[in-house]
């Protein structure tokens, strides 16, 4: 039976500090960038500002050149580093139990560079149905666009709409989007330690979308 778009419901997820663990690859990529380009910044400075675009995070750091090469260097060096990823409990499964459901849809919003992203996905074999990486003509995290845009695609009502992040750039993103916001309280919580939508499990998204 066919399910009409005004009972569907769009749960979208952050990638890194939601589905996946990816800290210890990201500081082996930071440590990568710091020993070629002679940068100071330790690893926590750049945390700090994690779910924000990459060059973002640079200018925010006092990182002003060389920002296109540093970003590739970064890059390659987190993909050498994939076998320090992890995939947090419960995160396949449920994402297997909402892609059987026809009631959802799935999709992914992201900082993380579209190379990556689908190499995650694909090494993980976490399926979804849409993904969303950064675009020139879209502002990245906190600002809404990328988020805008996938509920345009679906054109599912907002109040039927939810994005699952764990910092406060994925909060304002999802509150300037119009749409509910809960808070991977399991993930790296920056800028943001509560919510009043919150689970400490992947699994228990279930609790809020039914």
């Amino acid at each position: 039976m066919k399910i009409s778009l005004l009972k569907k419901k769009l749960i979208i997820f952050d990638l890194d500090g939601v589905l996946i663990d990816s800290k210890k690859n990201m500081y082996f990529a930071w440590k990568s960038v710091k020993k070629k380009y002679n940068i100071k910044i330790p690893f926590n400075k750049y945390f700090d500002h994690v779910g924000k675009p990459f060059q973002v995070i640079l200018r925010k750091i006092g990182i002003k050149e060389n920002l296109k090469l540093i970003e590739k260097e970064y890059s390659n060096s987190s993909i050498k580093n994939f076998n320090k990823i992890k995939l947090y409990k419960n995160a396949k499964k449920t994402m297997n139990l909402l892609n059987k459901n026809k009631e959802f849809i799935t999709a992914i919003v992201t900082s993380k560079s579209k190379i990556r992203t689908f190499k995650i996905l694909k090494l993980f074999n976490l399926k979804v149905n849409y993904v969303q990486c950064p675009e020139k003509k879209l502002r990245g995290k906190p600002y809404p666009d990328q988020i805008i845009k996938v509920v345009k695609k679906f054109k599912i009502k907002k109040k039927n709409c939810y994005y699952i992040g764990d910092t406060v750039f994925d909060k304002k993103s999802a509150n300037k989007s119009k749409i509910t916001f809960i808070l991977a309280n399991y993930g790296y919580k920056i800028g943001i330690k509560k919510y009043k939508y919150s689970i400490n499990n992947i699994d228990k998204i279930f609790e809020f979308i039914k």
